[in-house]
């Protein structure tokens, strides 16, 4: 059985057609979870006009956005761990066929009830999906390669959030239902999996060069990246749930500048992305903690303090530079930690962190937006930031992990 493992090389490995073409289907691998909610978001207010007679309309319709972070967060570690025993290969099809048949299903759906059900198993699916690729870049690569690989996988996530959001922009002009088409795109990387992703016997050369072929599933280091992973998602999410309210608030009512700020974000998070690898072998996994968390307390910051699309542009810059460092250094870091016993579970368990923060911004938000307004609850976004990058500079500059 073939081992296509790319080493600690300051350069990748030569091209050839079978690692380009599997390099390329663990990034399309990776979009899919992008496309999950951003796909139909323009679409919603049409979705409640079509459902508004409906109980609960209006709740119910923006369910369909968060449902799926619930049920990914609940059946990531099931995915990891099937991951572990089966494979990934298998997985990976059965969470793109059922990827593909969950999101298309709002074509067909005649109530709020069986959308938001399509919606859920859409989770369960992207569950699978993301488990998968990140799985698969621990298998493949390691050191700086794996390192440059989640920056690429992290940009180019970014840059497929920018496309989907367009085009179901675009789409959802036509009709509500519209958007629901791409998540046919599922279906044609069938033929790339099968092609390109291979079972590794599992690299069994760590990142220390110890051969931890074995491993226990929780470490402290471990449960501080999950921690750092929660964080991360439930402050970052006060942007796309409470900046549109935030700017109208202010006399800003068109949606069009909420959402060039938070193109604004999407793109700087993809670009610094791309930088993530060099910048990770100079500051270490801590080191970039406290940049990016300090770069997205500095942006919420400036957030809070604006009062118009121009004063707000700026912050939301920089909470999209401080994302890009995040979240490959999540991946990257959870990766490093695993053993080749465990990397499903990890990545299933840190899969799940990140939806369940994703989850649960809105309901911690929600109650400081209502009691004390938006600016407030931005500061304490800030402030929140401000003390994971403390700590996180603390570590760096006292314990330095492997």
């Amino acid at each position: 059985m073939r081992t296509p493992v790319d080493d600690v090389s300051p350069g990748f490995s030569a091209p050839t057609a079978d690692t380009m073409g599997r390099n390329a289907t663990i990034l399309f691998l990776s979009a899919l979870t992008i496309m999950a909610g951003a796909t139909i978001s323009p679409a919603l207010p049409a979705i409640e006009a079509h459902f508004s007679a409906s109980p609960y309309a209006a709740i119910l319709t923006r369910l369909t956005l968060t449902v799926p972070a619930l049920f990914i967060a609940l059946f990531a570690p099931l995915a990891g761990a099937l991951a572990d025993r089966y494979g990934r290969k298998p997985v990976a099809i059965a969470s793109v066929l059922l990827y593909g048949l969950s999101g298309m299903s709002g074509i067909f759906a005649d109530t709020l009830t069986t959308l938001l059900i399509g919606r859920a198993v859409l989770g369960i699916a992207v569950a699978g999906v993301m488990t998968v690729a990140t799985a698969l870049i621990g298998d493949y690569f390691f050191g700086r390669a794996r390192d440059r690989f989640m920056g690429r996988q992290a940009a180019f996530v970014g840059f497929g959030g920018l496309f989907f959001l367009t085009g179901g922009g675009f789409l959802a002009g036509l009709h509500w239902r519209a958007p629901f088409l791409i998540y046919a795109i599922a279906f044609a990387l069938l033929p790339a999996i099968l092609a390109f992703i291979s079972e590794t016997r599992r690299n069994t050369t760590s990142d220390t060069g110890a051969g931890r072929t074995v491993g226990p599933i929780m470490s402290l280091p471990l449960m501080g990246l999950l921690a750092a992973a929660i964080l991360n998602s439930v402050v970052f999410y006060l942007m796309p749930t409470q900046l549109p309210f935030h700017l109208r608030a202010h006399g800003v009512e068109a949606p069009m500048f909420a959402g060039l700020s938070l193109g604004a974000m999407t793109l700087a998070s993809a670009v610094l992305s791309f930088v993530y690898g060099r910048v990770r072998g100079r500051l270490g996994v801590s080191g970039i903690f406290a940049l990016g968390f300090a770069g997205m307390a500095g942006g919420m910051g400036l957030v809070a303090a604006a009062e118009s699309f121009i004063a707000v542009l700026p912050g939301a810059v920089l909470v999209g530079c401080g994302m890009g460092l995040i979240m490959p250094n999540l991946g990257a870091g959870a990766m490093a930690l695993a053993a080749d016993n465990n990397r499903g579970r990890i990545a299933g368990i840190l899969t799940a962190c990140i939806f369940l923060g994703q989850f649960a911004s809105p309901l911690i938000s929600q109650p400081l937006t209502a009691g004390s307004g938006y600016a407030f609850t931005f500061t304490i976004g800030a402030a929140t930031a401000l003390a994971a990058a403390l700590l996180a500079l603390v570590i760096a500059v006292t314990w330095r992990s492997p």
